[in-house]
């Protein structure tokens, strides 16, 4: 019988919730552990082993200078190295303090702000070292993270869509938000692989997978401004939850310049 792969999770700025996803996928985890071998996950055991490991899942951002450290040397002991949800892969909810006064907000949160230690920005795991690998969204969808971890097995790339959820949506039959509703939705610019939750339920897409692959993101925020939302509106909408991405970061700076 062949070794197993030795599997590494790490976290960063994050709310633990990309990696809850990995212990949510019950039958399949039993299947893979015959596979794979948990070398540190501290949300799911206190054992820990020392690398190097063969694929390191990494969660979270990069918001302490503690945090860029550590993403250092995990990289230094991964074979190979995925970054799993927005914020690893896009700063995550914690980038919108990119935009903000850094100093002022920690005064005004913060009765001792001395004592914090912080980068002046929260920024992707990609920022800071090489990725092999990104998985998306806000949690990340289990099938995807199945499909990585089969791919690492087989030594072969994962295929990950990157398609916009638009697709998702006529595949299900729900109906177009924005098309049917008038309802300013950012499917048509994100990547898919929440199932198009939201609009399922009549509600309009909040980018938590990020952008697809090569979006026509100017051309929607002219969109939503023929649909009456103000320039504030519409940089609200593309700084969410993936709003550090670049593609996304450029429309709303641009949003912000036309103030």
């Amino acid at each position: 019988m062949s070794a197993r792969l030795r599997l590494a999770v790490f976290k960063l700025a994050s709310c633990d919730g990309c990696q809850l996803q990995l212990l949510n996928l019950e039958d399949e985890l039993l299947a893979l552990a015959e596979r794979v071998e948990i070398a540190h996950f501290l949300e799911a055991t206190s054992r820990i082993l020392p690398g190097p490991y063969d694929i390191a899942l990494v969660e979270g951002s990069v918001s302490t200078p503690q945090d860029a450290e550590r993403i250092r040397q995990i990289r230094a002991e991964a074979k190979t190295l995925v970054t799993i949800g927005a914020c690893a892969t896009a700063g995550g909810v914690q980038a919108l303090r990119n935009w903000a006064d850094s100093a002022d907000w920690q005064r005004r949160v913060y009765p001792e702000p001395g004592w914090l230690a912080l980068l002046p920005t929260s920024t992707p795991v990609a920022d800071h070292v090489a990725v092999d690998y990104e998985i998306h969204g806000c949690p990340i969808d289990r099938g995807q993270l199945v499909r990585v971890l089969l791919g690492a097995l087989r030594g072969a790339t994962p295929d990950l869509p990157g398609h916009s959820v638009c697709i998702e949506c006529k595949r299900s039959g729900a109906v177009c938000v924005l098309v049917a509703r008038g309802v300013p939705c950012m499917g048509p610019v994100t990547r898919t692989g929440c199932g198009a939750l939201c609009p399922a339920h009549g509600r309009d897409c909040y980018a938590c997978f990020g952008p697809m692959e090569q979006p026509n993101a100017a051309a929607l925020a002219r969109r939503f401004a023929e649909l009456g939302e103000d320039r504030r509106s519409v940089q609200r909408r593309f700084r969410g939850i993936t709003g550090w991405d670049p593609l996304f970061r450029a429309v709303s700076e641009r949003a912000e310049d036309e103030r």
